[in-house]
């Protein structure tokens, strides 16, 4: 029987003793400032990098903040868009700031981490055509900005995680850009929840049932939007002719079976995948770089596939 990491045991503890509350108790500035902090707070010395542009790009409703790091000073790497995780309703560019320069490091890639509008202020689909918007803009625009946009990846966790693959069906159907890989880290991808990693690890791991009924009761206007497959990539009707993936999941989480789903939709679509389950984690640790010695693993892993697609 898979046993839960020590260092999971001992962080899921320690909130527990600290009195922290779940994700669903709390409001959305509550949410926003608890996320900020405690992943701040878990990597004390963020790896360095030989270079960070802050800049903006188009959207569909205004400008977007993207920040662009690259981790080698020398010749023009390949480009990674990151989409950030946070259920659609917290997380940010500085949330998931170390997690970005650690994925930069390990693929020897320039990372973009796009900061798309979060709901409920707006709601599905904004963050999604956002995202395209955003990697559609710096896929044409890779050479004033030094990186390599012909060699084109996304990647993302959590609700980052469903976005990268969201975004990886739009351009597929929406005549580019040509993204080839995705990096989806435990995503969420099927709005429905009823798989059997809810009824194990729905409770007491982190992320939690009544969790995911809070960000989605946030970000969907309706619960028949649920259903369609720009929010539940996993119901598209079709997944031939998209990018290689790599699909992490973690063993004590809530989206495990379902992104171990997309993974097989893929492989049955003639997808080429490479499935990675860390045991025993829970939901979240590839960010909590300072707490887990599995996130920077995990991001040796991803770097590893990046080098070799790009």
């Amino acid at each position: 029987m898979t046993t839960l990491d020590p260092q999971a045991d001992a962080l899921l503890k320690q909130m527990e003793a600290d009195g922290v509350p779940g994700i669903a108790e709390m409001s959305v500035p509550q949410a926003r400032f608890f996320i900020e902090k405690a992943f701040s707070e878990m990597v004390p010395n963020p790896d360095p990098m030989a270079e960070i542009q802050n800049f903006t790009v188009p959207g569909p409703a205004g400008s977007l903040p993207v920040r662009l790091y690259k981790p080698e000073e020398n010749g023009t790497p390949p480009l990674v868009v990151y989409f950030h995780g946070g259920g659609w309703v917290i997380g940010s560019i500085e949330s998931h700031d170390a997690t970005c320069r650690a994925l930069a490091k390990a693929s020897g890639c320039a990372v973009a981490s796009v900061e798309y509008r979060l709901a409920p202020e707006s709601a599905f689909p904004a963050a999604p055509e956002d995202c395209f918007a955003a990697t559609k803009w710096l896929a044409e625009n890779g050479s004033p900005l030094g990186v390599d946009s012909s060699r084109l990846a996304v990647a993302g966790d959590s609700a980052g995680g469903n976005l990268a693959a969201v975004v990886s069906l739009m351009a597929r159907d929406r005549g580019g850009p040509k993204i080839s890989h995705q990096t989806l880290i435990y995503p969420a991808v099927d709005f429905p929840g009823d798989c059997p990693s809810y009824g194990e690890n729905g409770e007491g791991y982190f992320l939690t049932t009544a969790d995911m009924k809070w960000f989605g009761g946030h970000y969907l206007r309706e619960e028949s939007e649920a259903k369609e497959w720009m929010a539940s990539p996993l119901l598209a009707g079709d997944h031939t002719n998209l990018p290689s993936a790599t699909v992490i999941t973690a063993g004590f989480d809530p989206l495990r079976d379902e992104g171990e789903a997309y993974a097989k939709k893929l492989e049955d679509a003639g997808v080429e995948v490479k499935r990675l389950r860390y045991e025993g984690m829970i939901h979240g640790f590839a960010s909590m770089i300072g707490a887990m010695d599995d996130s920077r693993k995990v991001a040796q892993e991803m770097g590893g596939e990046l080098r070799a697609t790009l």
